[in-house]
């Protein structure tokens, strides 16, 4: 595996114990060996970030008023 990411096996160790050091290129590369790259996909798409949306939709003004003329 070490070999097919062109990493060192220290650096696949690290990767696989969770070090959050660990360069996002190897992780992403890792992920596409192991046809996981969907996963990453959806880790990153906004959609799929419900806790997100709604603290955007709680940030939302209450009430928007129009500005007098």
């Amino acid at each position: 595996m070490a070999a097919r990411l062109f990493i060192g096996r220290r650096t696949l160790w690290r990767l696989e114990k969770g070090d959050p050091t660990v360069a996002m290129g190897t992780l992403a590369s890792a992920a596409y060996v192991l046809q996981l790259q969907d996963r990453l996909a959806r880790l990153a798409a906004p959609a799929e970030d419900t806790l997100g949306l709604q603290l955007d939709e709680a940030r939302l003004p209450q009430r928007i008023r129009r500005k007098s003329p």
